[in-house]
């Protein structure tokens, strides 16, 4: 016997580790040294413009859960923005894609690092994991939070572990400082801005958050906050660690690894260089199994509102989960991982995630434009902001087009 309704079970804290968990993982662990080979020592400086460029578009989610707090929320947006059933709807398809796109990659990649430890079948690898994955997300939500934000927790240790023991170079930071945050040409800029739009996609993942909306206590209130806590604490977490790495490792070294994180630890024995390969590869399966949960999440809010099947919508009374959902989302993740490349898959990932960026702000900034009186809810931004986000969307969208396709032919 099925029941209908989500549980609320996630507070503040766990709300924002999950937050952390979505953001803080395979982006930074492995986009680190191509950052650095575009920004070269000024790749903190670049994390910290990419920070503010997901910050913008933050403010849109954070808002805008606040109004409509519910599951497939980036189809609700669109559908007070633009009036558009139908529209919302492939907003709604276009998230999930996202999910089964991005989890596909992200076990690609943890199989990779998977196979520096031991030699295994790739398809057996990917057959294991992405199944264990689906089964911990269709578990019950209380436990999958629980076991993501561990993983979150072990995420942000190995890079606090970086810190505390190679924090010494921070010392140098007053005498470097310049070298490392202020450009003096605009070829070096140009570098900075590179890197920075590289750098925006290991932000990518609070978007996700929006999707928990059903299952999280006092969701108006807390939903925002942990959206926009876990944007600033992950801003000051890559600013830090990437700081560290440029003063302790030269920026060519950073950017010929394969590890780059684990670079930064090379002189200081085998066990921190193990212990940031495993962590590497937690990295993957967290952020997997995320986006394994968000997508049957907005799979589920469609239903609800006759936007899918319905049979999807059902909620299995012992785990309080869409099984259905969770199910057949898990078994499209296998199938894209098994046949397709992760240069392929992320590529794909990130191209969708900016087209869904910049619908949202541009909703809110509708929405905002047709209000006659004020609207009571826990958080509000000036209309300027979503349009901001909206425009700043947009560039980053049209430079990717352009240095996939155009610097091509060149």
């Amino acid at each position: 016997m099925a029941t209908s309704k989500l549980s609320r079970s996630i507070s503040l804290p766990m709300l924002i580790l999950y937050g952390l968990g979505t953001m803080i993982g395979g982006g930074f662990y492995a986009l680190l040294g191509e950052i650095a080979g575009e920004a070269a020592l000024f790749t903190p400086l670049a994390f910290l413009l990419a920070g503010l460029l997901a910050f913008i578009s933050a403010t849109s989610f954070a808002e805008l859960s606040s109004r409509f707090p519910f599951s497939a929320g980036e189809a609700r947006y669109a559908e007070e923005g633009f009036s558009n059933k139908n529209f919302s709807t492939l907003v709604g398809w276009l998230v999930i894609l996202t999910g089964i796109v991005s989890a596909a990659a992200l076990v690609v990649a943890t199989v990779g690092f998977l196979q520096d430890f031991i030699s295994v079948p790739q398809t057996v690898a990917i057959l294991f994991l992405v199944l264990t994955m689906g089964g911990i997300a269709g578990w019950g939500i209380g436990k999958s939070v629980a076991f993501v934000a561990v993983i979150s927790v072990i995420e942000i240790g190995a890079l606090v572990y970086i810190v505390f023991v190679a924090g010494d170079s921070l010392l140098e930071l007053p005498s470097r400082f310049q070298d490392i945050f202020v450009p003096t040409s605009s070829t070096v800029w140009l570098g900075v801005f590179s890197g920075a739009f590289l750098g925006f996609y290991a932000f990518i993942g609070f978007e996700d958050m929006v999707n928990m909306a059903e299952e999280v206590k006092d969701v108006r209130k807390n939903l925002p906050i942990a959206i926009l806590v876990s944007i600033f604490l992950t801003t000051v977490i890559y600013i830090v660690v990437s700081t560290i790495a440029v003063l302790t490792v030269s920026p060519e070294m950073l950017s010929a690894s394969n590890t780059p994180v684990a670079e930064i630890l090379r002189g200081h024995g085998a066990f921190s260089m193990t212990m940031l390969g495993i962590v590497s590869l937690l990295t993957g399966v967290n952020g997997a199994l995320v986006q394994i949960i968000m997508a049957s999440r907005v799979v589920y809010g469609l239903s609800k509102k006759d936007q899918a099947p319905t049979f999807l919508g059902k909620i299995n009374s012992k785990t309080q989960t869409p099984l259905r959902a969770t199910a057949i989302i898990t078994f499209i993740v296998l199938v894209l991982a098994i046949f397709f490349p992760l240069q392929t898959l992320a590529e794909s990932t990130s191209f969708i995630i900016l087209i869904i960026f910049v619908i949202v702000n541009l909703s809110l900034w509708l929405i905002k434009g047709r209000e006659n009186r004020d609207i009571k809810q826990k958080i509000s931004f000036p209309r300027w902001v979503s349009l901001f986000g909206f425009i700043t969307s947009i560039v980053v969208l049209v430079f990717q087009v352009w240095q996939k396709f155009f610097l091509n032919f060149l």
